[in-house]
């Protein structure tokens, strides 16, 4: 059953994302270990790798705050679970029903398990009402997307910490011609940064999404944290970009934590869509230092 198959699967990428931090932002934060001339930013990095190796040996949360769960599921069009409208409204709607249901069922599972600690509360009604299942009012989250990369279903957790999700920002920039637009950006960017200073508990990873409508925005900055440390855009400015806004960020001084250092950030990724003429939205999304992620394939039938 579709459904069992699902909640499997989610119980176990939430282990795996939960306890192992991916490797191209461990191998980042070891770098970043070497690169440091601050003793103080040196004893903080050398924490995070202690910990993150000590997580993986016991299979227990890499940190207290185990995030409130964002799931990314990629439909692929080879396994014959999208019709030829290749778009929500030609997938079977038990199929999505049966993996949302998966998917919740997961959660809870997996926050008995691992275990998680229990972040979903109403946010009206925060006093005696929180939970220890991580499932509410449409959390999880789950967004849908087709591919016609594979066969089957894949789902990608992203377990997002308060502290770094509670520094997002958007705003709506003035239509600018290219130049002026990355300046404009840039100096958002650094502002959010400057604003944020160790809340986000850097080093941090930098989504940001530029273009589309507000909330397209923001959501593109959440895709932007998908992708592996080091990993640059397809389009050369906006790769420039990233590289430059990243340089900009580790020279503020921040550092691991925000007790000072050369490493800010591990690394800044920007994804683009079209917009109005007339606007330019603007969102920033910051992961924290244990930047979790996993992701799995699971066949249809």
């Amino acid at each position: 059953m579709l459904k069992e198959r699902v909640k499997e699967a989610t119980v176990e990428i939430l282990r795996k994302a939960e306890t192992e931090l991916p490797s191209d932002v461990r191998e980042a934060l070891e770098r970043a270990y070497e690169a440091e001339t601050s003793e103080t930013a040196r004893m903080q990095l050398k924490a995070m790798l202690e910990n993150v190796e000590l997580a993986a040996k016991l299979q227990r949360p890499i940190c207290q705050d185990t995030g409130i769960p964002l799931f990314f599921v990629r439909l692929g069009v080879l396994s014959g679970v999208v019709g030829s409208g290749c778009g929500a409204s030609s997938v079977p709607l038990s199929v999505l029903r049966e993996i949302e249901e998966g998917i919740r069922e997961g959660v809870e599972e997996a926050t008995e398990k691992i275990p998680l600690r229990g972040n979903v509360v109403h946010p009206f009604m925060r006093a005696g009402e929180k939970k220890e299942s991580n499932v509410g009012k449409r959390i999880p989250h789950i967004h849908f997307s087709i591919s016609e990369e594979f066969e089957g279903i894949e789902i990608t957790v992203l377990p997002k910490g308060g502290g770094s999700e509670n520094v997002s920002v958007f705003a709506t920039l003035p239509p600018l011609r290219a130049e002026k637009a990355y300046e404009a950006l840039k100096d958002f960017v650094l502002k959010a940064v400057l604003e944020a200073g160790g809340k986000p508990c850097p080093p941090t990873i930098i989504g940001v999404g530029v273009g589309g409508s507000a909330d397209l925005a923001m959501h593109l900055a959440k895709i932007a944290l998908l992708r592996p440390v080091g990993e640059r855009s397809e389009e050369e400015e906006v790769a420039r970009a990233e590289e430059e806004i990243l340089e900009a960020v580790n020279r503020t001084g921040i550092g691991p934590m925000g007790l000072g250092g050369r490493t800010t950030a591990l690394d800044v990724h920007i994804e683009v869509a079209a917009c109005h003429i007339t606007s330019l939205p603007v969102a920033v999304n910051f992961q924290c230092w244990a930047a979790r992620r996993a992701s799995t394939r699971i066949p249809l039938v």
